[in-house]
């Protein structure tokens, strides 16, 4: 067999507690002068922030702030951000938080420079090149959860908030110049955005690495990401100030997103129209959403999660695996269905036709159809 393949890997990392006191530095290898610091409004007035803020302010970079962010950005989020950008005579974002704050100042670097619409940017075929490359602005970006990885992607999610669905935007040029992972800055993370978020992760690793395309360094590195948060997400939750925990909760995040790049499937094609219409946290829908998803794409991944299973040290194969999820999520208080999220009376249809647009279909193992869709969708009800 003939095997062809194109692969791009992610960007600078500087990992490490305590290194958010190089984001003077970072700014200036990005080559950026005037930064505006895009965050989601929790973060705003946190400690965190305020230290970078003054970090930036002593090293004359000014303290500039844009915090209108919802926890499932939004387009009008990205208008009222771009203006600010626009307004400030900024040259460059600081994109700062989870997956919101992340996202959402990348697509603002983004945005920024172009004359076309947002959804003309839609990952649809070639659609990214439709984007003025020269025009987009250089991005440092500091992740304070451990969950997403946004901070070493190429894309950005974001809701229409008119049409209720999640989009993906995409160009190679979203991925950061420098990314700053300092684990001191996630020590503060409730509990339950700590399972969420470490769940996300691990949903990356598990669907890239059962996704059936061919990617050997994605399916090696989701692999190990998923030992990692076997190993440390129960410490990072029952003790978040153990910062042994929190740096490889970090790693297992940037190894999940950058192993997806491989696929992911139906555990985010459910999540992400769920999310879209009901508001819930993304890393915890997922979660919702694995087990049934393990089951459904069973006779597809048998093996492979057998082979998995070996390697993290989980008896029983396929069922131990599953076991070991259920497991994990109990521990961490992670609902068994939707309506432990709040969602008493889903929109089936729509959910369903929502996730069968979604990009993250293309790679599940098993072909998702209505039928066995709407079947899967009731599993998690």
């Amino acid at each position: 067999m003939t095997i062809i393949a194109n692969w791009s890997y992610p960007t600078s990392i500087r990992f490490g507690a305590g290194r958010i006191s190089e984001i003077a530095d970072a700014c200036e290898v990005a080559g950026i002068k005037n930064p505006l610091l895009i965050t989601d409004r929790g973060l705003a007035d946190m400690d965190i922030t305020k230290k970078t803020l003054d970090l930036l302010e002593s090293a004359g970079l000014g303290r500039n702030i844009f915090s209108d962010v919802d926890p499932n950005p939004n387009q009008r989020n990205a208008e009222n951000g771009v203006k600010a950008y626009l307004d400030g005579g900024h040259d460059g974002v600081i994109a700062f938080g989870g997956g919101s704050g992340l996202d959402l100042g990348k697509l603002v670097a983004f945005l920024a420079g172009q004359t076309r619409p947002l959804w003309d940017f839609e990952d649809i075929g070639d659609w990214w090149t439709r984007a003025d490359a020269d025009a987009i602005a250089p991005i440092v970006a500091v992740p304070t959860t451990a969950g997403t990885g946004s901070e070493v992607g190429r894309a950005s999610v974001i809701t229409n908030s008119d049409t209720q669905e999640k989009k993906i935007i995409f160009h190679p040029k979203f991925l950061p110049s420098v990314v700053i992972c300092d684990p001191e800055l996630t020590v503060g993370m409730p509990s339950f955005i700590t399972a969420g978020t470490g769940l996300d992760a691990f949903a990356h690793c598990v669907e890239a690495y059962c996704s059936p395309h061919y990617h050997p360094m994605s399916q090696g590195m989701a692999l190990e990401g998923m030992r990692l948060v076997k190993k440390y997400l129960p410490i990072a939750y029952s003790d978040g100030a153990n910062i042994e925990a929190r740096s490889n909760m970090m790693s297992s995040a940037i190894m999940g997103a950058t192993a997806f790049q491989k696929g992911l499937g139906a555990i985010h094609a459910l999540s992400h129209p769920i999310g879209a219409i009901y508001h819930t946290h993304h890393g915890t829908t997922n979660a919702v959403c694995m087990p049934a998803v393990l089951q459904f794409n069973k006779p597809a991944i048998k093996d492979l999660i057998e082979d998995a299973s070996n390697y993290l040290s989980i008896n029983g194969g396929f069922d131990g695996f599953c076991s070991f999820v259920d497991d994990l999520n109990q521990s961490l208080n992670i609902p068994k269905k939707l309506s432990g999220l709040g969602i008493d009376n889903p929109d089936i249809e729509r959910i369903v036709s929502g996730a069968l647009k979604d990009p993250s279909t293309g790679g599940n193992p098993i072909k998702m159809t209505p039928e066995n869709t709407r079947e899967l969708l009731s599993d998690i009800i």
